[in-house]
């Protein structure tokens, strides 16, 4: 008699984000390109990593001075300080006043998947997650398997070709009391003093609580400060938030995927209060976070001069990055190309939207073996000397081809 298995009614997952990947692997064409990578690459098409990391593994590799016994559950406190330094400045508000701390996280989605296991539990008034960024994020997934009712908004208008700044100050007066708002690359909302005035008035007299995504710290402009300030705001106002903050892109040691959780609570008594909360709920989720990311992370920010040069390689690659939209986008002038590209070199980071539609889209990937995703957000450091042309050309075409059918 055959045996039936637990699993029988286990149906197939919808297809993950990774798809595009694996259909570039099994074509076949030379001339194929990938604009769809999450890390930051070389001119040579190799993953960029900071300069100072190779020299930091080495020297982990070889001091007969560390332990590697299990860190304990909060995780490696040195890292934390670190971290939290960089992220707020040593002289910040929340930290002279001792109410800000962190819990090591592990990965990219680390934090948020602790932050609303916490959330869940802690503040069952507050249900309603609104997610608000430049693109869709995949931590929508975390608050949705936790429970939450989520709302997803984007930024990004893509008929103008813009961030408009006016959908996060409107979604914030149209949420209900008392929810969640976790807001990616608010930076680049590029908001006026009057802007943030009216933001933080609404989301106080709301009693919304804030929940940042810090991806990239340093990616978006190149200054680590600029990146970040506008937490001093919230800082300032008296907010209290959670805040995801991964450093392993801005290091170039994807495979170390390592964050942490930020608490800014309104004094010290409560912040250890939701801290001891934060570290019983680790115990089961992961118990001890792996440290070979954070110990990197930690010898650059504790060395004066590994830091700058740390923040010397990150500066280079923004500059780079900078470089090749300007490229892009005067190529695309000097092929005729219709409408204005201004909005590539308006946009911050390595991952911008190139404004083509759908059909365009296609175009490049059937036609032109370009690949990239449905909304055309691509990475700019996919982009080099060796394949910018070709890249250009394609636009053109695909932009010409779909002109008559707008």
């Amino acid at each position: 008699m055959p045996t039936l298995s637990v699993f029988m009614d286990v149906p197939l997952a919808q297809k993950l984000e990774g798809s595009l990947l694996k259909t570039y692997k099994q074509d076949n064409c030379p001339n194929k390109i990938f604009l769809a990578f999450r890390v930051c690459m070389t001119s040579e098409g190799h993953p960029w990593v900071s300069s100072v990391v190779p020299k930091i593994r080495l020297q982990i590799a070889y001091d007969p001075s560390l332990n590697y016994e299990y860190v304990p559950v909060k995780g490696m406190k040195s890292f934390t300080e670190a971290s939290l330094k960089l992220l707020f400045g040593k002289h910040s508000q929340a930290i002279v006043e001792n109410r800000v701390g962190g819990v090591h996280t592990v990965g990219d989605n680390g934090a948020f998947q602790l932050g609303a296991q916490f959330l869940k539990i802690w503040c069952k008034d507050s249900q309603i997650v609104y997610i608000i960024s430049s693109q869709k994020e995949p931590y929508g997934l975390v608050f949705q398997d936790m429970g939450f009712t989520v709302c997803e908004y984007s930024f990004w208008d893509s008929k103008q070709l813009c961030v408009d700044s006016n959908v996060l100050l409107d979604v914030v007066e149209q949420a209900p009391h008392g929810c969640i708002f976790v807001i990616g690359n608010i930076g680049d909302c590029n908001l006026t003093q009057s802007q943030w005035a009216r933001l933080m008035a609404s989301m106080k007299s709301k009693q919304i609580f804030p929940f940042f995504d810090i991806p990239n710290q340093g990616l978006s402009t190149g200054d680590l400060e600029e990146d970040t300030g506008f937490l001093e705001y919230f800082v300032s106002q008296g907010f209290e938030f959670f805040c995801s903050q991964s450093l392993s892109k801005t290091f170039g040691i994807y495979d170390e995927g390592v964050g942490i959780l930020v608490v800014v609570a309104l004094n010290n008594q409560l912040l250890l209060c939701v801290l001891s909360q934060l570290m019983k709920l680790t115990q089961a989720l992961w118990l001890n976070p792996p440290t070979m990311g954070a110990r990197i992370i930690t010898s650059v920010l504790c060395n004066p001069a590994l830091q700058e040069e740390w923040k010397q390689s990150l500066k280079g690659l923004v500059e780079n990055i900078m470089l090749i939209k300007e490229k892009v986008k005067e190529k695309l002038r000097l092929l005729g190309t219709p409408g204005s590209w201004d909005h590539i070199t308006d946009q911050n980071g390595p991952h911008s939207y190139l404004g083509l539609n759908s059909q365009q889209v296609e175009y490049l990937v059937k036609k032109k073996h370009i690949y990239l995703p449905k909304n055309g957000r691509i990475n700019f450091t996919c982009i080099n000397a060796c394949n910018i042309d070709y890249i250009t050309q394609s636009i053109n075409e695909a932009v010409l081809s779909t002109k008559g059918s707008e």
